[in-house]
C-alpha cells in the first residue's frame, strides 16, 4: 500500500497535520495539541481539559533568592519549518528581549512539538531552549512535556514488563473516594470507582524509573483498543546521568515526558544560570507511538509492540530528519571507546576488568558531578563482561570521563579530559580506577552498588498496599515503610552483630526514626556490634557510602556516646526526599572517616550510628555500604 501524502491545514486558529493514520490538531501560535485522531477514536486526548492543558510542555523555575514559579510554555509566533510530501515540522517559537526589563521568564524557546511523517504511526517532538546574550540570572528546575489522555477510555498503563496494571480514575484522589495521606501525593483509595482497587494507595512516585531503565512507557485504552507510548530513543539530553529518577505515568490518566527535574536530588541539581550565560540545549525528540488492534484478547500484544518500536527508534538515533542545526546528526558527532579496569590490591594482585560498569562522558569535572549536572549533554554506556565500551554518537566538546563499578565504592573520573571531534573515533586505551582504600577489611555490611536493594525492606502494612508491588523487585515502592522500622523494632533499636547478622535480613533499608506511644518520632541509635582479636596502631578509617539522605542528623561514635568517641558528624544530610517517595537510592555520597586505633580496645567493639534529629516521620539515611578498614601498619597493640 502506497503511503498517503503528509498534509498541512490551517483551520482558524488552528494547525492540522495528518499523514492518513495520525491527525493532529493545534492551537496557533500557541503550540498547543488539542487533539490527536487515531485507530478510529476521534480524540485521544482528555475532553474535559482545557485546550492549553492536553498537550503541552511546561517549567518549574526561579529569579534568584526568588519563589518558585511555573508556568506553561507556548509560542508567540508560528512557523512551517519543512513541508513535503514525506514529512512536516513545525515550529511555535517564544522569543526572549533582554532589553526590556521584566520578570518574564528569561528564555526563549521553539516548540518543535511535532514531526509527522509520512507512513508513520506516531509524531516526534521536540524543543529549543535558549539563552541569548544580556539574560538575567535564572534557575531551572523543571521541564517536561506532559500528554493529559482520555479519562473514559485510558484506564492500563504499562511502565515495563512487571509494572502494568489497571489504574484509579481521577476522582477517586478527590475528598470522599480518597483520603489524603501524610505524603500529599499519596492517597488511599477508601470509595473508588473501581471496587477492586479499595484500600490501596495511589502515588504518582511509585511509578518512578531510573533513565537507564526506562525508556518506554504508556496506556492502553479501550472502546477502541490503542496504546499511546512515550519512548525515549536517547537519554542525552536528560539530567543527572543514568541513575537520575524520573516520573513516567500517573492517574490522570497523564503521560510524562521528563527531560529536566529535581525529584530524588533535591536543590543540587538545580541549573543556575548567571546573569549574562548564554546557553543553548535541544530536549528530544522523543517518540509518540501509538497502535491498535480490534481483537480484546490482544491488548497485551501493543505493549510487545511498542517494546520493538523502542528498539527500531534506539537504533535510528540520531535521526536523519530532524530539521535543527542544533541537533546534529550521525555524521556530524564522534566517538569514544577503551577498556575499563579495576585496581584493588587488597581483592586482587591483578587488574580486575570492571564488567558490567557504566561509564559516560559528562562536563562535569569533579567525581560524581555528572549526579547534579544539569545544564549540557551526557553520553552513557555499560562495559560488557571484559570491561570494553563504545560510546556513541557524542556531540563534539570537551567532556570529563566518569564512571562507576558495581561491587566498588566511589566514582572515577580520568584524570584527563576527553576531546571528542564530529566523524572521529577517540581512543582510550586501558583506563584503570582506583577506589578509595587504606588497608584491608575489617569488616563491611553490604554491597556498593549505590542503593539499599542489599537490605531489609519490610512488607507493607495491609492498610497501605499497592498490588502492584506485593510480590515485585520493587517492594520498597509500597507506601509507609518508613513506619515498618517501629513495627519491626517497637521498643529499642536496630542491633547488628557482624558475622553473624545478615543485612538482607537484619538491616533495615532506612536509618529512619522511631514512632513513639504518643505518635512522636524520636532520634534513633543503630548498633554494629564487631569483634577484634589485637589492635594495628594507627588510624583505620571507615568507608561510608550513602545511597540516599533526607534531612537527617547523622553522628557516628566508637564504643562511647561521647564527645570523645565521635568520629562524624552531619548535620542537615541530604535533601532527595527518597524515604517518603517510595524509593531504594537518591544522591549518592561517600564519606570516609578517619577512627583512631586508641578508641578500639581488643575484643568486643561498638559503632554507634545516630539519626539523632526528632519529630520528622520521613527524614532518613539509605545505606548502601559501610567497610572498615585497618591500617597497613604492622604493629600490634
Amino acid at each position: 500500500m502506497a503511503k498517503e501524502k503528509v498534509q498541512l491545514v490551517t483551520k482558524g486558529s488552528n494547525v492540522i497535520l495528518d499523514n492518513g493514520l495520525v491527525r493532529l490538531t493545534i492551537s496557533k501560535p500557541q503550540g498547543y495539541l488539542i487533539g490527536i485522531q487515531y485507530g478510529g477514536m476521534d480524540n485521544l486526548l482528555d475532553l474535559k481539559s482545557s485546550e492549553s492543558s492536553r498537550g503541552y510542555w511546561d517549567i518549574n523555575w526561579n529569579l534568584p533568592e526568588g519563589q518558585d514559579r511555573y508556568q506553561l510554555l507556548n509560542g508567540a509566533e508560528y512557523s512551517v519549518i519543512n513541508m513535503s510530501n514525506d514529512s512536516v515540522e513545525v515550529s511555535f517559537r517564544s522569543s526572549y528581549d533582554p532589553s526590556i526589563q521584566s520578570t518574564k521568564l528569561p528564555l526563549s524557546v521553539d516548540i518543535r512539538l511535532y514531526i509527522l511523517r509520512s507512513g508513520v504511526s506516531g509524531f516526534h517532538c521536540y524543543s529549543i531552549y535558549e539563552r541569548p546574550p544580556g539574560c538575567r540570572a535564572f534557575d531551572l528546575a523543571q521541564t517536561r512535556l506532559a500528554f493529559k489522555l482520555r479519562r473514559d477510555k485510558f484506564h492500563y498503563m504499562a511502565i515495563t514488563d512487571e509494572k502494568q496494571r489497571i489504574m484509579p480514575l481521577p476522582e477517586d484522589l478527590l475528598p470522599g473516594r480518597g483520603k489524603q495521606l501524610i505524603v500529599p501525593e499519596s492517597v488511599l483509595l477508601v470509595n473508588p470507582i473501581n471496587p477492586d482497587l479499595k484500600g490501596e494507595v495511589d502515588d504518582k512516585y511509585q511509578y518512578s524509573m531510573d533513565n537507564k531503565d526506562g525508556g518506554l512507557h504508556g496506556w492502553i485504552g479501550s472502546g477502541p483498543i490503542i496504546g499511546f507510548w512515550i519512548i525515549f530513543p536517547s537519554h542525552e539530553f536528560r539530567n543527572g546521568g543514568p541513575t537520575k529518577q524520573n516520573l513516567t505515568v500517573h492517574t490522570g490518566p497523564t503521560c510524562l515526558a521528563m527531560f529536566h527535574g529535581t525529584h530524588y536530588i533535591g536543590n543540587e541539581i538545580l541549573a543556575h544560570f548567571q546573569e549574562g550565560e548564554t546557553w543553548r540545549k535541544v530536549f528530544g525528540p522523543i517518540f509518540v507511538y501509538l497502535n491498535s488492534t480490534s481483537d480484546a484478547s490482544k491488548a497485551y500484544n501493543l505493549w510487545i509492540d511498542a517494546k520493538k518500536q523502542r528498539l527500531l527508534q534506539e537504533a535510528a538515533w540520531p535521526y536523519d530528519f530532524v530539521s535543527s542545526p542544533y541537533y546534529l546528526t550521525a555524521n556530524e558527532r564522534g566517538s569514544a571507546t577503551g577498556r575499563f579496569f579495576v585496581q584493588d590490591k587488597f581483592v586482587s594482585s591483578s587488574l580486575i576488568p570492571a564488567k558490567y560498569a557504566y561509564i559516560g562522558l559528562s562536563s562535569a569535572r569533579t567525581e560524581g558531578g555528572w549526579q547534579t549536572e544539569s545544564k549540557d549533554y551526557q553520553f552513557w554506556v555499560q562495559t560488557d563482561s571484559k570491561g570494553n565500551f563504545t560510546v556513541k554518537n557524542v556531540v563534539p566538546g570537551v567532556y570529563g570521563l566518569h564512571g562507576w563499578v558495581p561491587g566498588f565504592i566511589g566514582d572515577y573520573l580520568d584524570k584527563a579530559l576527553v576531546t571528542i571531534s564530529a566523524g572521529s573515533q577517540t581512543e582510550l586505551g586501558n583506563l584503570t580506577y582506583v577506589p578509595l582504600r587504606n588497608g584491608p577489611t575489617v569488616w563491611e555490611i553490604g554491597f556498593p552498588d549505590r542503593t539499599a536493594l542489599g537490605c531489609y525492606v519490610p512488607d507493607v502494612n495491609p492498610m497501605y498496599v499497592n498490588k502492584l508491588f506485593l510480590n515485585s523487585p520493587e517492594k520498597y515502592r509500597q507506601y509507609g515503610l518508613w513506619d515498618r522500622y517501629t513495627d519491626v523494632h517497637p521498643e529499642s533499636d536496630q542491633f547488628f552483630t557482624v558475622g553473624v547478622n545478615d543485612p538482607k535480613k537484619d538491616w533495615f533499608f532506612a536509618h529512619v526514626d522511631r514512632r513513639g506511644p504518643d505518635n512522636k518520632y524520636l532520634p534513633t541509635t543503630w548498633t554494629i556490634k564487631f569483634h577484634l582479636d589485637s589492635i594495628i596502631k594507627g588510624t583505620y578509617n571507615l568507608r561510608l557510602a550513602i545511597a540516599s539522605a533526607t534531612r537527617s542528623d547523622l553522628e557516628i561514635f566508637v564504643n562511647y556516646i561521647d564527645q570523645g568517641h565521635l568520629v562524624y558528624q552531619e548535620m542537615n544530610l541530604g535533601m532527595d526526599n527518597t524515604v517518603c517517595r517510595h524509593g531504594i537510592h537518591g544522591l549518592y555520597q561517600l564519606f570516609s572517616i578517619h577512627v583512631s586505633s586508641l578508641l578500639l580496645i581488643k575484643g568486643d567493639n561498638s559503632m554507634f550510628l545516630v539519626q539523632s534529629r526528632s519529630g520528622d516521620p520521613v527524614c532518613g539515611v539509605l545505606y548502601d555500604y559501610l567497610r572498615l578498614e585497618a591500617p597497613t601498619s604492622s604493629f600490634m597493640i
